[in-house]
């Protein structure tokens, strides 16, 4: 503990010696002072967006559990965590011998109920037939049974003739009637074997869709989030092998407290930064304000949209800056602060250039921009853009 006292004292002393007082150095520059150009600004007071930030992590706005629909030792896996897969792309195999098994079945039972219902087919046709001829002699029977009545009457026929036109004419529509009742027959039969059909046909289907669980396949372009399946083990329905995600929407979902969100609406214009990607802000939406607080943070989820970037992955950390009113404060852009350890400060120029590091303490983070709360006085000089050729010392020449 005393050695850390010791180091930020040393540090504050340095950092002091190197121009950061509350007044410049004489206007008497030494003629040899090295010259070099940067971007010069004038401390002003401003009325700067006020920013609250919130901190979130980035995920996927489509994630999916692959699971498995079928049972069976896993035979082959084809991807591993991080891969990129394409829609339809395979990324497991699974035992299919008794899939297989059942497929055969299936087919088979389709083209014994398909011999079947070609069989009831032809016997339809020969009974359809056997009763139109059964029907063509009833009508010949009944004429001549009716021809023979008149002939009676008229007393030109025996009685003989009349018996067996008659015989012959029940007979005749005995025929017929029982020719009428096969073809009903043969017709329930074919009803029963189309039926029986249209069922081996649903099982051939079924017999499909279950060889097809055998191979696990992307429902959808995307990269592969977490594996959790290897060659041998045993899958069965409703067991998670992968986690899919869509690579290309990703959103931040961040922990805002009560008093930030409650200004914040749908579709409102965020400010982003993911932590590892780039240093500059990108531009988010606001798609969703979760309305449950977190009791124990007191804080609200609100999902923020995030332009596509291949570098994007679940997990990553990102702030959210939320604009909140304005403020008049003195303020420099963040690329004019120069920080030593644990102080800050900026290159002041004096009246004639000359940059002197001066130490300046801090405030609120304004967009672009870093409020200056001491040691800088508007209309005050000072270096806006720090580079290396910058230096206490040197003189400046505005660009």
């Amino acid at each position: 503990m005393r050695i850390a006292v010791c180091v930020s004292v040393l540090t504050g002393i340095c950092f002091l010696s190197a121009g950061c007082g509350g007044h410049d150095s004489s206007p008497d520059a030494p003629l040899s002072t090295p010259v070099i150009s940067a971007k010069v600004a004038t401390a002003e007071i401003t009325a700067a967006p006020t920013v609250r930030e919130a901190v979130g992590t980035v995920r996927s706005i489509t994630t999916s559990a692959i699971q498995s629909k079928a049972v069976g030792h896993v035979t082959a896996v084809h991807v591993k965590s991080g891969d990129n897969v394409e829609a339809g792309a395979v990324l497991v195999e699974i035992d299919s011998r008794d899939a297989d098994a059942q497929l055969k079945a299936a087919e088979s039972g389709l083209v014994a109920a398909q011999r079947a219902l070609d069989e009831a087919n032809k016997g339809l046709s020969a009974a359809e037939s056997a009763a139109k001829a059964a029907e063509a002699q009833n009508d010949l029977a009944r004429a001549t049974f009716d021809r023979q009545s008149k002939l009676l009457a008229e007393k030109a026929i025996s009685k003989q003739m009349f018996d067996e036109a008659e015989a012959a004419a029940k007979s005749a529509e005995a025929e017929a009637r029982m020719r009428a009742e096969e073809v009903s027959a043969v017709l329930a039969k074919r009803e029963q074997t189309t039926a029986a059909v249209e069922q081996a046909r649903a099982a051939l289907d079924a017999a499909k869709v279950s060889l097809s669980y055998t191979k696990v396949v992307a429902p959808y372009a995307g990269i592969i989030a977490s594996k959790s399946v290897d060659v041998g083990d045993l899958a069965s329905p409703g067991m998670t092998l992968f986690t899919l995600e869509d690579r290309m929407s990703y959103r931040l979902e961040a922990n805002v407290d009560e008093t930030t969100v409650a200004g914040i609406h749908a579709n409102d214009p965020v400010a982003v930064l993911i932590d590892g990607i780039s240093e500059s802000a990108v531009d988010g939406t606001v798609t969703e304000i979760v309305p449950a607080a977190d009791p124990a943070s007191r804080t609200s989820i609100v999902k923020i949209a995030l332009p596509p970037n291949d570098a994007l992955r679940s997990g990553q950390f990102g702030r959210a800056r939320f604009a909140s009113g304005e403020t008049a404060s003195l303020s420099v852009p963040r690329s004019a602060l120069v920080t030593r350890g644990q102080l800050e400060g900026v290159y002041a120029l004096d009246a004639n250039d000359v940059a002197h590091l001066r130490l300046v303490k801090t405030g609120k983070t304004l967009a672009d921009r870093v409020e200056v709360l001491s040691g800088l006085n508007e209309g005050d000089r000072f270096v806006a853009e720090v580079t290396p050729e910058v230096a206490d010392g040197v003189r400046v020449t505005a660009q």
